[in-house]
């Protein structure tokens, strides 16, 4: 049994090559959503975020495991920014596949928020999945065909998402 998660949170390199090593991580891909271009490609992907789709198994980690890793690896306060990437393609973003999983993402934020580990409120967007147009072949293990590539994610290895009181 596996689910599906999509999330944006910056360039797909680095969220790809961290998420991909999580216990419970069966598989990962990066590509285009969340816009307006059929058949997106990293030429013309108009205004879809760079995302990494993820399938995992449940019974190894939880759909909340992966979204407080995701918040752990990139700055959710940032409008359409991670590091020196900058523009809508860059935004952060959770789309979810249902009720559920939006449940679980719009109660994180709000752990995000009141945790105060991130300097502003957090911006990330919550939207229902929508086509997943996958990238290029070079685009796919990315930092893993090319040793020390450009990244600005990365884990924070003491950084631990309290649950808010109340």
């Amino acid at each position: 049994m596996s689910e599906r998660a999509v999330l944006a949170g910056g360039c797909f390199w680095g969220m790809e090559d961290l998420i991909r090593k999580m216990d419970g991580v069966l598989s990962t891909r990066v590509g285009y959503t969340g816009g307006d271009v059929p058949n997106a490609t990293y030429e013309n992907h108009g205004t879809h975020a760079e995302a990494i789709e993820i399938t995992f198994d449940p019974a190894k980690t939880s759909y909340r495991k992966l979204l407080e890793f995701f918040f752990q690896i990139h700055d959710p306060t940032t409008p359409n920014r991670q590091g020196n990437d900058r523009g809508t393609s860059y935004r952060s973003a959770i789309y979810y596949t249902d009720a559920d999983q939006k449940a679980v993402a719009e109660d994180t934020i709000k752990d995000v928020d009141a945790s105060g580990l991130w300097p502003g409120k957090v911006v990330t967007e919550v939207e229902p999945v929508s086509d997943f147009w996958q990238a290029e072949e070079y685009h796919q293990d990315y930092l893993e065909k090319n040793l020390g590539g450009y990244t600005c994610h990365f884990a924070r290895p003491d950084w631990v998402l309290p649950k808010r009181n109340g």
